[in-house]
């Protein structure tokens, strides 16, 4: 161990006087770091592992299948193959590290019903007595170990961590007591988020069943269940979407492609206007990401201008996706191209509609038209022309009205995931020392 020691910003009062913390190399810290190939040359694995894609005997795991958010095991082996792998063989809670794709990124392995036993281009760590497991899990997760495995890989000429490389690796450690208090605290964190992410998870699962009753199934005309007050109503009547269109446009409205060109003016840094993509709609991330255009490019795309509440539906590439625009950070907007802006009239509600959309009767009649485009492009006329079953405006209004409330929820509850997620990253700025090894 080396004699080089250093001290967390944050340190619980009973270790105050400990003294500092020991750097490492990881190597030191580790008593099994093994993978795949632990169990015998590349020849008899591929003669005595055969992998399946429905159950069998051993799950075998794989990150990208820990990386859900539940795990879902998707390839397996018979009794043959695990007895093969015994040196791999898995029992729950082990750490468990991607050694391709998502390189370096560590989970622990979930207790499960089956044998489990490690996949291929994955490396399970276990760890010396001197050390707390979940202590080490908490630094491994770490923006600053993981930034130290990239730049390993960054010079690997086969993008993998080698096993020499990842022993190399610079940490510092507490004495176990106060490894196993600093677990304990981010553990916890950690089972608070987890709780709040199950309570999002039965949140949208109440919203999509609540949808599928409120709104009518295929050759039905009224929904399973409908509000008191429009239960004498009578049947939803079927529409085309164009009765309830005041405008149906798009970017290339604005002007021929010479015009747009030589007018429209489009910035990675902020500036005046949004330039709403739907790539930016999907990630619903408003991010650094984003495009926006200039003062003069705004007035000249005057067609396509945001006010908030239009609805924008995909054109090309995955056709017929459905979005309600709301206004960013103040901004003035204006839409990209390959999105059509729909305003609809005082007969409709645009919420209701949105939902109907985003349901998955609604969203079947858009991947219909996607199915039937031979040239991958949606056609005005394809989306004026869609039918729909549409109850009176005061029952449209009290259906989008139960369901935004319900995404209210479910955007509080999804924002206060994130404040958790940014209070243990800041939590964890602090208990673990901040200098570069």
């Amino acid at each position: 161990m080396s004699k080089v020691k250093i001290i967390p910003e944050l340190r619980f009062p009973e270790f105050e006087k400990d003294g500092e913390w020991e750097i490492n190399e990881f190597g030191e810290l580790i008593n099994i770091l093994a993978d795949f190939t632990a169990n015998g040359s590349f020849a008899s694995l591929k003669e005595n592992v055969t992998y399946y894609s429905s159950e069998e005997y051993a799950v075998l795991v794989r990150t990208t299948d820990l990386d859900k958010k539940i795990f879902t095991p998707a390839r397996f082996t018979d009794k043959r193959g695990y007895e093969f792998l015994s040196k791999t063989s898995l029992f729950g809670n082990e750490i468990v590290m991607a050694n391709v794709g998502s390189i370096g990124k560590v989970f622990r392995v979930p207790n499960y019903d089956k044998p489990m036993t490690l996949a291929p281009n994955t490396y399970v760590l276990k760890f010396n007595d001197f050390v707390d497991e979940d202590f080490i899990y908490q630094l491994m997760l770490r923006a600053e170990f993981e930034k130290k495995l990239l730049s390993m890989v960054g010079s690997s000429t086969l993008m993998a961590i080698n096993k020499s490389n990842l022993r190399s690796i610079k940490v510092s450690i507490p004495a176990k007591i106060e490894q196993q208090k600093i677990a304990s605290c981010l553990s916890f964190l950690d089972e608070i988020i987890a709780t709040h992410s199950q309570k999002l998870n039965l949140l949208k699962d109440h919203k999509k069943g609540l949808m599928q009753n409120l709104f009518p199934q295929e050759g039905e005309k009224v929904p399973k269940y409908r509000f008191k007050e429009f239960e004498n109503d009578g049947e939803w009547v079927e529409k085309k979407l164009n009765y309830y269109l005041e405008l149906l446009t798009d970017f290339e409205a604005n002007g021929s492609f010479a015009d747009v060109k030589a007018n429209v003016n489009v910035f990675d840094e902020p500036n005046y206007a949004w330039y709403v993509r739907a790539t930016d709609l999907e990630k619903e991330s408003n991010s650094d990401s984003i495009k926006y255009v200039d003062e003069h490019s705004y007035n000249f795309l005057n067609k396509t201008k945001l006010l908030g509440g239009e609805l924008l539906i995909t054109k090309r590439g995955e056709i017929g996706k459905v979005y309600m625009y709301k206004p960013f950070k103040e901004l003035p907007a204006t839409v990209a191209p390959n999105l059509y802006l729909l305003k609809l009239n005082e007969k409709a509600e645009p919420k209701f509609f949105y939902f109907h959309f985003t349901n998955t009767i609604g969203n079947q009649s858009l991947k219909r038209l996607n199915a039937s485009s031979t040239i991958g492009a949606l056609y005005k006329d394809d989306v004026k022309n869609i039918s729909v079953f549409v109850p009176s405006l005061k029952e449209q209004q009290k259906i989008a009205s139960c369901l935004s409330s319900l995404d209210a929820l479910i955007t509080a509850q999804a924002e206060k995931i994130e404040q958790l997620k940014l209070h243990k990253t800041g939590l964890m700025q602090g208990l673990f020392p901040k200098i570069e090894i």
